[in-house]
C-alpha cells in the first residue's frame, strides 16, 4: 500500500522527473515532435513543482516516490496525476487521488472534477473504476502542447467527513 505525503523540496527534481516520463509514455504520442522535444527539453514538471511545494502529494512505495498529485487551483479539481511507469499498477495513482478527493472535501466541495486526454485509456480506465462519470468529451486546442486534443472530463460525489449545511457546490 503506498504512503501518500507532501512533497519535500530536496526531492523536487526527482518528482519532476517522474512527472516527465509519465508525461513522455501518456501524452508525449499525442502532440507534435518539435513540442514533444521542448517540453522534454525544459521539463515544464519542475517549475511547477517549485510553485507549488508541499502542496503537491507524493505516493511513496517502498520508500520510493512512485507518483505525485495535486490540485493545483486548491478548488474542486485534481490537475495533477503523474505515476512513473516502473511504478504502474502498484496503487500509487489511486492512493493519490483518493487523498486528493479528501482535501477537495475538506475544502467544501461535494464533488470531485479531472481531465484526461481521452487517448490516455489507462488513465481514464482507472478514473472510472474510482467512480468519476463522464460531464464531456471534445477536441481542443491546448496551448500549453499546441496540439488539438481530444479531451475527457469526469466527475465523482464526494462523501464529505463532517456534516454540514452548506456546501460550495
Amino acid at each position: 500500500m503506498p504512503v501518500i505525503r507532501c512533497a519535500m523540496p530536496h526531492e523536487l527534481e526527482a518528482l519532476a522527473q517522474i512527472g516527465l516520463s509519465a508525461w513522455c509514455k501518456g501524452i508525449k504520442p499525442l502532440v507534435p515532435a518539435p513540442v514533444a522535444a521542448k517540453i522534454e527539453r525544459s521539463n515544464p514538471f519542475l517549475p511547477f513543482l517549485q510553485e507549488l511545494g508541499s502542496r503537491v502529494l507524493v505516493a511513496e512505495i517502498d520508500g520510493e516516490p512512485a507518483g505525485l498529485g495535486a490540485s493545483e487551483h486548491a478548488d474542486d479539481t485534481i490537475s495533477d496525476i503523474w505515476v512513473a511507469p516502473a511504478f504502474e499498477g502498484r496503487g500509487a495513482g489511486s492512493a493519490l487521488i483518493k487523498a486528493l478527493e479528501t482535501q477537495i472535501a475538506n475544502r467544501g466541495y461535494t464533488n470531485a472534477r479531472i481531465q484526461v486526454a481521452a487517448a490516455n485509456e489507462r488513465a481514464l480506465q482507472l478514473y472510472e473504476h474510482l467512480g468519476y462519470r463522464l460531464l464531456w468529451r471534445k477536441l481542443a486546442f491546448d496551448p500549453i502542447l499546441e496540439t488539438d486534443l481530444e479531451k475527457v472530463a469526469l466527475s465523482k460525489a464526494l462523501f464529505h467527513p463532517q456534516v454540514s449545511g452548506s456546501s460550495r457546490r
